[in-house]
């Protein structure tokens, strides 16, 4: 998606809040079968010298949910953080290979990666709602930052919409200017996915957001990821293979060599890879074998 694109539907977005109509959400079925809306190729990551992810080649469904799967230090969460140029955030990190988003090249000198980051939204493993400010200025803190011109009712009409879209608009809609810190862990991570939304993204990423969670504030989650595919394409890093099993259409196996670089050994649909894994590797970590 181009820039250009990307602003008209930042002013449709407004025009549909100020007449207080909500958008319609789009569904997987009504896009282009199998169309793409990310994809890498050979991307690798390092941190300083050292190598941590090697030559991935991945793609990502429009409208799918696609699982991360593999051991602890794998390269799962590097590899995540590359997709949205998080990873070059922290000190001596950097990224070769491409990364594109639709027709974006998102590494490319001319992109900014702010608007990246406001079209690949990211949701963290351990909720982090700014604690300084409220349940509201948390969804509001996107498209401020964006210099989205919005009036007041624009900005309540978009608050609500994201806080719904993350199915939590009942629980805070009496609470909405406390601070969003004082909510539950499982409700903090709501309304990060709120505040994710709300810049609109066209694609999500979740690094294991159930991991700090209960068993009930896990199934919201899992629901609401499920709910969530049908208008944005989601990518879920996952120690939980059950978890994967629930909530992905697709999968894919990282696994670190004996030179500690992460790889990708095998992709595919999920339940494919779970019950017919074409690589013995594998087979070994879904099967406990390992890992």
């Amino acid at each position: 998606m181009s820039v250009t694109m990307r602003e008209m539907k930042t002013r449709e977005s407004q025009d549909e809040a100020a007449t207080g109509i909500q958008p319609a959400a789009e569904s997987p079925t009504s896009a282009i079968p199998g169309a793409i809306a990310l994809r890498t190729e050979k991307l690798s990551a390092y941190y300083g010298a050292a190598q941590a992810v090697g030559d991935v080649d991945i793609t990502f469904e429009v409208g799918a949910v696609t699982a991360i799967i593999g051991p602890s230090g794998c390269g799962k969460s590097t590899l995540l953080r590359c997709l949205n140029r998080m990873h070059e955030t922290t000190p001596g990190a950097r990224a070769t290979g491409r990364v594109l988003l639709s027709d974006v090249e998102v590494y490319a000198p001319a992109t900014d990666p702010v608007e990246v980051r406001s079209m690949v939204g990211m949701v963290f493993q351990k909720p982090n709602p700014f604690p300084m400010m409220s349940v509201y200025d948390n969804v509001a803190a996107g498209p401020r930052l964006r210099g989205w011109k919005m009036t007041r009712r624009e900005m309540d009409d978009l608050v609500e919409r994201n806080l719904r879209r993350a199915a939590l608009w009942d629980e805070v809609k009496d609470r909405l200017h406390r601070s969003g810190a004082a909510l539950s862990g499982g409700q903090q991570q709501r309304l990060c996915i709120a505040r994710a939304l709300a810049t609109d993204p066209s694609v999500l990423l979740m690094d294991e957001p159930c991991s700090a969670l209960d068993p009930i504030a896990t199934y919201k989650i899992e629901e609401l990821v499920r709910e969530l595919s049908h208008e944005v394409t989601i990518v879920i890093v996952t120690h939980n293979m059950q978890q994967a099993s629930r909530v992905s259409e697709r999968t894919a196996f990282m696994l670190a060599a004996d030179d500690g670089i992460g790889r990708l050994v095998e992709f595919g649909q999920t339940d494919d890879l779970f019950t017919m894994p074409k690589d013995p590797r594998t087979e070994a970590y879904i099967t406990g074998r390992f890992g």
